[in-house]
């Protein structure tokens, strides 16, 4: 192991892990959640202050300070590998980063089988939803009376033509890295993002057109929470790669060292199968193989 790859801790034994110096940023970080999650309280119980309704002024301050918070901390991690020399990230160090955001991945993944869990609880057990609910809100079938669907192969099916397109060029991306070409990476880069911002467009899109409202039912309470939080997952990868791409106009990856990259397109990776699950339950099999069945 090169002396590059070693670090003194406080007994001053020398090992290949990076001790972080201290910082105030998890503090923060916790202290921004807080305030927003009170900002939050304050707002659903229209809590006056002085004569003065919080309203949306509490949860928009919590939000501000954790992206306040994001910025300055990602900031210092960037310097760690930037200009503090290689030592700080070893390729051990490394390694802990590919654990830590596998580990996170998977408990994205727990928190999409609820939704897919809720639909498809809601969809094949018609008459136990009818007692939770308390009415004939199915009529015996799914998607429920009354409920006009989208088709699956219209705008659905081009929306998942672009997502997994741009999975294409996040794995171009990955390649010309590898390569050591950072200009054809940039590139790929750029046009994963392109992508990204009209695969949102394209959703918006169809949230203004659908014929149902959040709150008429189980069907489109399930459907705006999955593809909706789908959606949301999609921003902040979009984010995550612009990121990327402006990192990698300036030259930080190498062929040897880009984790930051591979998180990103892990993430982005992640989001493309999770579509496609959505594409296959929610469009096709909820909309309408399920109504087929049904009728």
């Amino acid at each position: 192991m090169s002396e590059q790859q070693i670090e003194y801790g406080t007994t001053g034994k020398p090992h290949p892990f990076h001790v972080p110096e201290p910082s105030i940023w998890p503090l923060m970080g916790a202290l921004a959640g807080g305030l927003f999650a009170m900002g939050m309280v304050l707002y659903m119980h229209d809590v006056q202050i002085f004569g003065m309704s919080i309203g949306l002024i509490g949860p928009i301050v919590g939000v501000g300070a954790i992206l306040g918070v994001m910025w300055y901390w990602w900031k210092d991690v960037l310097m760690e590998s930037l200009v503090k020399g290689k030592n700080e990230h070893s390729p051990i160090v490394q390694i802990g980063f590919r654990y830590g955001m596998a580990l996170f991945i998977c408990s994205e993944l727990m928190f999409f089988v609820a939704f897919f869990w809720a639909f498809f609880d809601a969809s094949l057990f018609v008459d136990q939803a009818n007692e939770v609910l308390k009415m004939d809100y199915t009529q015996g079938q799914w998607p429920p009376v009354g409920i006009e669907v989208l088709g699956a192969f219209g705008l659905p099916l081009l929306m998942t033509m672009i997502l997994l397109l741009s999975g294409c060029t996040v794995t171009w991306a990955h390649y010309e890295i590898t390569q050591g070409n950072q200009k054809d990476a940039t590139k790929a880069l750029g046009l994963t993002v392109l992508l990204g911002a009209i695969f949102m467009a394209f959703q918006v899109y169809e949230y203004t057109h659908v014929a149902f409202g959040f709150t008429e039912g189980v069907y489109p309470s399930t459907f705006f929470m999955a593809t909706g939080f789908h959606g949301f997952h999609v921003l902040v990868g979009t984010i995550f790669l612009a990121v990327c791409w402006i990192r990698s106009s300036k030259g930080h990856f190498t062929k040897e060292r880009h984790f930051g990259f591979e998180a990103a397109a892990w993430y982005w990776h992640f989001v493309d199968v999770v579509w496609l699950f959505l594409f296959v339950a929610v469009y096709v099999w909820g909309n309408m193989i399920g109504m087929q069945a049904a009728g």
